[in-house]
């Protein structure tokens, strides 16, 4: 992994109240792992109280109520700190289109602009790249096609470290497939560009493992 040594990646997930942060859906959690010389560095996580109600369809997948939400932080005293912590980093998600739109719908909400220029990694696409005679896509399916033990539970924190551990074995996989770096990696395994909307929302969701009935 010495290739990987002076990235510093951040590999994060959010939960929503639903779907479309363009039809006003917001992020009601946040989970960050750094990794410093390919090894986890520090870690990120804080619920969000979106000011707005939860869809049920999220809720009953995530298990996060709003009662959970009452005395959590709004998003604009949340994300100025997630901002400052992803600075100079490699931005990495399963199905990273979803994660970053919402990540950018919040930015802007509090009147900024969220760095399109940053790299970002989506591991899903690293799978279909990298597995491609899986049958299915989702990340706990991913993980147990990998041998990872640990299972996905719809929640910000443990579905990075989920994720961290999926990377890290396509890792191994693309070094011995001539992908040495992040270049090549950023290259090939960026999410598609434009932001996800309702049409192709239970895509998106489905694709992190979402249950059937969190779907429009």
């Amino acid at each position: 992994m010495n290739n990987y040594n002076n990235t510093e990646f951040i590999i994060f997930d959010v939960e929503t109240t639903g779907l479309s942060p363009s039809g006003g859906d917001r992020i009601v959690e946040i989970a960050a792992l750094k990794i410093k010389d390919f090894k986890p560095y520090t870690k990120f996580h804080s619920l969000i109280n979106p000011q707005r109600d939860i869809f049920a369809g999220a809720s009953a997948v995530n298990g996060i109520t709003r009662e959970m939400l009452h005395d959590a932080p709004t998003a604009q005293e949340v994300l100025p700190h997630f901002l400052k912590y992803i600075q100079n980093t490699v931005l990495v998600a399963y199905n990273a289109k979803f994660d970053v739109s919402f990540v950018a719908n919040e930015v802007s909400l509090l009147g900024e602009r969220f760095n399109e220029t940053m790299a970002v990694i989506d591991v899903l696409k690293m799978a279909r790249g990298l597995l491609p005679g899986l049958r299915q896509y989702p990340l706990w399916f991913v993980a147990q096609s990998l041998g990872v033990e640990e299972q996905q539970q719809h929640r910000a924190l443990t579905d990075v470290m989920l994720t961290w551990e999926v990377f890290r074995k396509l890792i191994e996989i693309a070094e011995r497939k001539n992908i040495h770096d992040v270049n090549g990696l950023t290259k090939l395994f960026a999410p598609q560009p434009g932001r996800p909307g309702s049409a192709d929302a239970g895509w998106l969701l489905s694709s992190k493992g979402r249950r059937e009935e969190f779907s429009l």
